[in-house]
């Protein structure tokens, strides 16, 4: 079992000093007298953006997950943009969120250390047919509040991006439109939910769940029974067949695979915006995108699915993308690719997010959160609280949250082995052992004693960048195996 290090007894209610837990594996905290005000179930970005909202107030909160660690699914496999929402369905909830969520999680992402670089995108048009649609969707945008879009001819669209390929006529401007770190988002928000009097529940799969009139919600898990007067689904990809277990139907999830490449950092220089294309009917399409890690990204594919777990890539997918690759940056196919790999989108045929409250139920399904999941965090977690209300959850007092401030795996920000003073306090800081990435020991030993660290090295990527690089682990991986030996056990994360 894994606590946070600012642990408060089990039964505690509220906003604390102290934390919530942590745990991983073993009887859930409290035994058969886990009975919380409000269950959030799914850790991924937007179920801890919600958790970490209640943890405002004086409710005991849980997040339960099925996962090991945080951010395993949907949210670790996206294309790490931070969205302003100019291209969604105008007058939908989405939109409305995606707006909203821009702007709260640009000022948090300043608070908390997470990094994001506004380089602004570019909506390129390829043939008459697309460059025709262009005045469309500038004033989609404008109907989305964005006004500060403009369109560009093919002279300044080659100004901005020298390395564009041949044939491009035109594009859509938008400023606004940034690269963020999920990985550290969707972490942050669980860190600092446990750190406000949160427990978060990891490798526990919710099999069943019973709910009376007026009694409160008996969920049977994989790690013993609970109890919830309130429960919330953030599930993701399972979020239907999570609605089903209370006899709810109104809509049936379809995973939708988006591959993507990565390419090595000598790619950086090639790509100064997001590049995106024309949206088509099975979303955004692929872009071109430089990364808050100084790589370049390509992707994703769009492919919908039966299975829910088919997150691998596939030959014919990759060499798709390699294609379309060389048509927008034509230089990057001489690149060197790091990386490849494949997330599943919950598509459920509508252009909209599914949330919904069940006040008789006391009960909030937050479903159909799509690629903008991200973007929309931190404002779906408020409106999640306002279904909650309807659903009879009265709060209490709000108080202030613990304070965060997470490590900056951003390429373009300080990084401790360039920080003298850093070193000089601490020389574990200036002992690099991932070379490709330059991530030092002493970041890998903070990600391991932190309050929510990592289980194995795709973890402890995730909050260092340790193994991400070149070599994606290859010279370095017998150090971080190590370094798990010598903190690992202290944090509870092997």
């Amino acid at each position: 079992m894994t606590t946070a290090r600012r642990r408060g007894a089990v039964g505690r209610r509220g906003p604390s000093p102290e934390g919530g837990t942590v745990s991983r594996r073993g009887p859930l905290p409290g035994g058969a007298d886990a009975a919380y005000d409000v269950v959030v179930v799914g850790a991924g970005v937007v179920g801890c953006a919600i958790a970490r909202a209640l943890a405002r107030y004086p409710l005991r909160v849980a997040l339960v997950e099925a996962a090991d660690d945080v951010g395993e699914g949907t949210s670790k496999a996206n294309t790490a943009i931070l969205h302003t929402g100019f291209d969604a369905a105008p007058d939908t909830l989405e939109a409305g969120l995606v707006r909203a969520g821009h702007r709260l999680l640009s000022g948090y992402a300043a608070e908390a250390g997470i990094p994001v670089e506004p380089v602004g995108a570019l909506l390129v048009a390829w043939d008459e047919e697309q460059r025709a649609a262009l005045p469309g969707l500038a004033a989609k945008a404008a109907r989305n509040g964005h006004h500060a879009t403009r369109i560009v001819g093919a002279a300044e669209l080659r100004h901005r991006e020298p390395h564009l390929g041949p044939g491009a006529l035109a594009a859509l401007a938008v400023p606004g439109e940034s690269l963020i770190c999920p990985w550290t988002t969707t972490l942050a928000y669980a860190t600092q939910a446990v750190l406000s009097g949160a427990d978060l529940l990891l490798g526990c799969r919710v099999t069943d769940v019973v709910a009376g009139p007026g009694a409160p919600h008996r969920l049977t898990t994989t790690r013993g029974p609970l109890t919830a007067r309130f429960l919330v689904n953030a599930c993701g990809l399972d979020a239907d067949r999570f609605d089903a277990l209370l006899g709810v139907r109104d809509f049936t999830v379809t995973p939708r695979r988006g591959q993507l490449l990565v390419y090595d950092k000598a790619a950086r220089d090639l790509v100064r915006h997001i590049l995106l294309p024309v949206p088509g009917p099975l979303g955004k399409g692929v872009l071109v995108a430089p990364t808050v890690y100084g790589n370049v990204l390509l992707g994703p594919t769009a492919e919908d699915l039966d299975d829910r777990a088919a997150t691998g890539t596939t030959a014919e997918g990759l060499a798709g993308l390699r294609d379309l690759g060389a048509r927008i940056v034509p230089a990057l196919v001489a690149e060197e690719v790091t990386a490849a790999y494949a997330g599943l989108r919950a598509a459920t045929g509508r252009e909209d997010y599914r949330c919904g409250a069940r006040p008789a139920l006391r009960y909030v399904t937050v479903g159909g959160i799509r690629s903008t999941g991200l973007s929309a965090s931190l404002a779906l977690a408020e409106h999640v609280l306002g279904l909650l209300a309807e659903c009879g959850l009265r709060t209490g007092p709000e108080g202030p949250l613990a304070p965060v401030r997470m490590p900056h795996l951003g390429e373009a920000f300080p990084r401790p082995y360039r920080d003298a003073g850093a070193v000089a306090r601490d020389p574990a800081f200036g002992t690099v052992v991932c070379h490709c990435e330059h991530v030092t020991r002493g970041e890998v030993r903070a990600a391991l004693t932190s309050v929510v660290p990592p289980t194995g090295l795709d973890g402890l990527r995730r909050r260092t960048r340790a193994g991400a690089g070149r070599c994606q682990g290859g010279h370095c991986r017998p150090a971080l195996r190590a370094l798990f030996e010598e903190y690992g056990k202290g944090a509870g994360a092997r």
